[in-house]
């Protein structure tokens, strides 16, 4: 039965922190933690998760804030469960930031955050919705607002964040999967396995590929192919609904084919870079960039970057498999994004974004993708591609001394220019266009139109904005804070989308803590929290947020002073 948390706003009257001294209950106040429990914990919307309980009467829940807020600290300080536990039980700033009052209170044990961390991943299966992103999004709105800041202009990034999943060879990873498979099957299904299979399940599959010579490798491969082949059509009548079975078949056909009877092995050529890579985390992909291999999800951020703001926050967060496109993650997210932030105009990206998808995604969305210019060395003869004029479809195409329309071929277009001009050029000699027997021709696609497009709109800015992208890798720095060698501290791809959003909604956090502690802000706060309770009031109808302060908490007082 779900009941809200509301006995963190009783009187502190007989509390822990009235044993400090006041020296320290005004050191307390003015922490980052003080802050986290104003900001955060006191306007997490504890109703949206009342999905997630029986309707009947029975046993309440947990506090819902305190567990959400505790997953939070939990990815901001990049805690171990054991760790969160810790501070949670002796700490005084996380039980400040949690909203608890006595030294002996303790609002859920591990198996409870445990139970509702699964709650949550069955309500995405079953709906498709994510409940940490409705925080995150309405969390953010409020406090977009409530500092005036301005979302017009933002910029995005991605970066790589391995699954906390064990590396396999081609051959361990297949023994893996046997493996487990084997062991859902009945004692009496078990022993009536064929002595190969018995063997391959006796030791361990790392121990197995530790001895074995690598000139036997390819035999074992096509072994373990009949193996498999043979345990799929005796087991699916009654396996066949379960995961472990669904893996095998998933790894028989990526790694082994049948033709006339027989069972080969698949040349590493043709493995896909969605294949299974671990039995611990179905949907991890693999990928190879700029020479670093991960296995796992690809994360996506967006946040303001508006030269007026005070200070940034993300405002959007994505998880994709990482052998996603960059431009096809954009495309999916630009909806969201205009949703949540609708005043959007530009969006500042790196090369790798730049795609007729992403442009057209982000068009709908009346907001321009400004794409920093690939660098290299420019061209000898600079050949511009515009848009015909008065939005008829084509192209004109100028190059130092003329400028002329272009005229669809096949399969792309061609300009072509007058020889006689060319001929008195000084540049004839590094031109990249080529002889015809009428004139001398240029063709290119309309993707080449396209990209010189983005350029343009770079080349167009105040050259204050043109550096405006170069600061997101200060946040995917920041975002990558927890990760322990490149690794997320969780797998699978909800548990990635989870680390993100908590782990955004930290990073925000942090900021608005450090601009308000700073000395030299103008006071503009001061109704920040006022600010915040009428924009979240409008799904949290029924608290009062504020009902126990009166302009600024004590806490930001204290920062300020």
């Amino acid at each position: 039965m779900f009941r809200r948390n509301e006995s963190h706003q009783q009187s502190e009257l007989f509390g822990s922190q009235t044993l400090l001294s006041e020296q320290k209950r005004e050191k307390l106040a003015g922490s980052e933690e003080a802050v986290f429990y104003e900001l955060i914990f006191r306007a997490i919307p504890e109703a949206e998760f009342a999905v997630l309980y029986s309707e009947a009467d029975s046993r309440p829940n947990a506090p819902v804030n305190t567990l959400v807020a505790a997953l939070i600290l939990k990815h901001r300080r990049a805690w171990s469960y054991q760790e969160l536990f810790d501070h949670i039980d002796f700490d005084l700033k996380t039980r400040r930031a949690l909203g608890l009052r006595e030294l002996n209170e303790t609002p859920f044990v591990e198996s409870t955050i445990f139970n509702f961390q699964n709650r949550l991943a069955a309500h995405q299966a079953h709906t498709g919705e994510n409940l940490l992103e409705r925080v995150f999004g309405r969390l953010t709105q409020s406090q977009l607002e409530a500092l005036e800041l301005k979302t017009s202009i933002q910029r995005a990034d991605s970066f790589l964040a391995a699954s906390n999943i064990r590396d396999y060879s081609r051959l361990q990873l297949i023994i893996e999967v046997l493996q487990r498979f084997c062991r859902i099957l009945s004692e009496e299904q078990q022993e009536g396995l064929p002595e190969p299979v018995k063997t391959h399940c006796a030791e361990s599959s790392g121990k197995q590929i530790y001895r074995l010579p690598a000139a036997d490798v390819p035999g074992k491969l096509a072994e373990l192919g009949q193996i498999y082949r043979q345990l799929l059509q005796d087991f699916k009548a009654d396996y066949g609904d379960t995961e472990a079975w669904q893996i095998l078949q998933r790894v028989f056909g990526e790694h082994f084919t049948e033709a006339s009877e027989q069972v080969k092995l698949r040349p590493a050529s043709q493995i896909q870079s969605g294949s299974l890579q671990s039995p611990d985390d179905p949907e991890a992909t693999y990928r190879k960039k700029a020479g670093t291999t991960s296995r796992g999800q690809v994360i996506h951020v967006a946040e303001t970057a508006h030269p007026d703001n005070p200070l940034n926050l993300i405002t959007d967060v994505a998880v994709a498999p990482n052998n996603s496109d960059d431009a096809a993650i954009l495309a999916e997210r630009a909806p969201i994004m205009d949703e949540r932030t609708p005043a959007l105009d530009e969006l500042h990206v790196d090369g790798g974004y730049g795609s007729d998808q992403a442009d057209q995604a982000l068009a709908d969305a009346d907001a321009a993708l400004i794409q920093t210019r690939v660098k290299g060395p420019a061209p000898a003869v600079r050949m511009d591609i515009e848009p015909a004029e008065d939005g008829q479809e084509g192209y004109r195409v100028r190059c130092p001394h003329q400028s002329v329309e272009a005229t669809r071929t096949p399969k792309q277009w061609k300009a072509e220019f007058d020889k006689s001009i060319c001929a008195e050029c000084p540049l004839a000699g590094q031109c990249p266009t080529t002889h015809g027997k009428a004139a001398r021709r240029w063709y290119f696609t309309p993707a080449e139109a396209d990209r010189q497009a983005r350029w343009r709109r770079w080349e167009a800015l105040p050259e204050g904005r043109k550096t405006l992208r170069a600061n997101v890798e200060a946040t995917i720095k920041e975002m990558k804070g927890a990760m322990d060698g490149g690794k997320l501290p969780v797998r699978g791809a909800f548990g990635a989308q989870c680390h993100g959003l908590l782990r955004a909604i930290g990073v925000n956090l942090g900021r608005i803590a450090r601009y308000v502690a700073d000395p030299d802000t103008d006071g503009s706060l001061a109704g920040l929290w006022e600010a915040m309770g009428e924009r979240l009031g409008e799904f949290l109808p029924d608290i009062d947020l504020f009902s126990t302060r009166a302009g600024m908490p004590s806490g930001l007082v204290a920062a300020k002073n």
